[in-house]
C-alpha cells in the first residue's frame, strides 16, 4: 500500500479498501443516520495535537455524530481534556487532542471487529498516526486499543506490566511503522474504557485520565 500524500487521500484509501471486500458493519445504524457504511470515521481533532486516544470502534453515537468518542464513554474523555486544559465546552478537546479507533467502522452488536478486520485496517490507522499527527503521546481505552499497539512494541512484545493491572501506571515506547516506511517513536499510556458499563473501573476513570494527561504535559 503506498502512502497517502494527504489526509483526504487517506480517508479515500480507507474507503476503497472498506469497499474491496465485504466486512461485518451495522448497517441499521448507518442507514438510520443517514451515512454511507463503506465511509470511514477515522478521526477528530486536532493533528497538531500532543496527544492521540485511540479507542476500539463506533459506536451508534459516534456514526450519527461522524466523529469517534462522541456517545457516554467519550463525552466523559472530552471532559476530561478540557478540564486538563482549564474549563470548557466538551467539544473544545478537539482543539487539544486527535481521537481515533483501531477500525473507523461500527460492528454489528457492539462486538470487538475480529483480528482480521483490524489488520485490513490497520494501516490507514498507523498511517494516521505516524505520517500525519505531530504528537508523541497516545491514551489507549481499553484492551484492545491497548493491544493494537504490540505489534510496535520494543522486541515485539509488551512486558510483564502490560498484561495486569500495572499497565495503568507505566508508558510503554513504541514504534509506529506505517506504509512507505514512515515511522516514528510514541509513548502509550494504557486507560481502562471508560464505558458506564465497565464498573470496575468508571468511577476511577475521570481521576486515571486527569493523572495521564498531567504525565503527558509533563515530558
Amino acid at each position: 500500500m503506498p502512502h497517502a500524500r494527504t489526509i483526504d487521500e487517506l480517508v479515500a484509501e480507507a474507503e476503497a479498501e472498506a469497499r474491496r471486500e465485504p466486512f461485518p458493519v451495522d448497517a441499521p445504524v448507518y442507514e438510520r443516520a443517514g451515512r454511507d457504511p463503506s465511509r470511514p470515521i477515522l478521526f477528530a481533532g486536532a493533528l497538531d495535537a500532543p496527544v492521540a486516544v485511540l479507542a476500539r470502534d463506533l459506536g451508534k453515537d459516534e456514526v450519527a455524530a461522524a466523529e469517534p468518542l462522541i456517545g457516554a464513554g467519550g463525552k466523559l474523555v472530552r471532559r476530561g481534556i478540557v478540564a486538563a486544559r482549564g474549563d470548557g465546552d466538551p467539544d473544545d478537546a478537539l482543539k487539544y487532542a486527535l481521537l481515533t479507533n483501531t477500525v473507523p467502522f461500527k460492528p454489528p452488536g457492539n462486538k470487538a471487529y475480529a483480528e482480521s478486520v483490524r489488520a485490513r485496517f490497520r494501516p490507514f490507522v498507523a498511517e494516521l498516526l505516524a505520517r500525519f499527527w505531530t504528537g508523541s503521546h497516545v491514551l489507549t481505552l481499553g484492551t484492545e486499543a491497548f493491544r493494537w499497539f504490540e505489534p510496535y512494541a520494543e522486541e515485539g512484545a509488551f512486558p510483564e506490566s502490560a498484561r495486569t493491572d500495572a499497565r495503568f501506571e507505566e508508558a510503554y515506547a513504541c514504534r509506529l511503522v506505517a506504509p512507505g516506511a514512515a515511522s516514528r517513536e510514541v509513548v502509550v499510556r494504557p486507560l481502562p474504557h471508560p464505558s458506564p458499563l465497565n464498573r470496575r473501573w468508571y468511577s476511577r476513570f475521570p481521576e486515571m485520565l486527569a493523572r495521564r494527561l498531567a504525565e503527558v504535559r509533563a515530558s
